[in-house]
């Protein structure tokens, strides 16, 4: 697992590196006393983890996270046991309160991990998409899905008896996808291949949405659907 740290205090940043170089599997790739630093740094870093103080002088850690276009996991770290209940609404992985030993960081991490790789992998292997919907995981079945559409910050997926709009970037849903079972036609569009009724040179239909196919993807997609053609 790849991990910042953000704490206003020194201290507390050295730590959480400290314990962390007792893992194999998890690295901390910076650390930060300025959270508007650590904001940068996420928009072009792809990390699994954050381990986060609440209480800083220029932002809320809690309003910092909110804020963030693609959520890591987040671990949150405070002396003040006030903000627990807001940071789980958050569905933080855990929430540690200052001073905690190794013990208790160990759990948290292990949990992160679980977590993780219950996204990533699983939902790969076991033909579902992992989502955060309400503020709870939730699985949708890869052949309960039609197409997803972008929306801003959000993506909406389309398919399932109730349309979902999910905080999530396309790019990050295009990754998770297997690229066997969907392909991606136009910047804001992903589509299911089994779910496609007809195409032609510009769009593709499904039932009876019609998705446009933009020239950055035309090749891939038409060069995908003659394989289609051919195996069928």
């Amino acid at each position: 697992m790849n991990a910042i740290a953000i704490d206003d205090e020194p201290l507390a940043l050295e730590l959480i590196q400290q314990y962390a170089k007792k893992f194999d599997n998890l690295t901390i790739q910076s650390v930060f006393t300025d959270a508007l630093e650590a904001e940068e740094y996420l928009k072009t870093n792809e990390i699994d983890l954050i381990f986060l103080d609440i209480q800083m002088p220029e932002v809320n850690g809690i309003e910092f996270f909110k804020n963030l276009n693609n959520k890591p996991e987040v671990i949150f770290t405070t002396a003040y046991s006030r903000y627990a209940v807001e940071g789980f609404t958050l569905n933080a992985v855990d929430y540690l309160l200052k001073p905690f030993d190794f013990e208790r960081f160990l759990q948290a991490v292990e949990k992160a991990e679980e977590l993780i790789k219950f996204r990533q992998n699983k939902s790969v292997e076991e033909g579902y998409l992992l989502v955060k919907y309400n503020y709870q995981w939730q699985k949708i079945a890869y052949k309960d899905i039609d197409y997803i559409e972008a929306l801003d910050d959000y993506i909406k997926i389309v398919g399932i008896k109730k349309p979902l709009l999910i905080h999530m970037s396309m790019k990050s849903a295009d990754e998770k996808l297997p690229s066997e079972k969907f392909v991606r036609v136009h910047r804001s569009y992903i589509v299911s291949l089994d779910k496609i009724t007809s195409w032609n040179k510009n769009t593709i239909t499904i039932h009876e949405k019609s998705i446009p196919i933009s020239s950055t993807y035309q090749k891939q997609v038409q060069d995908i659907l003659n394989n289609l053609m051919e195996e069928s």
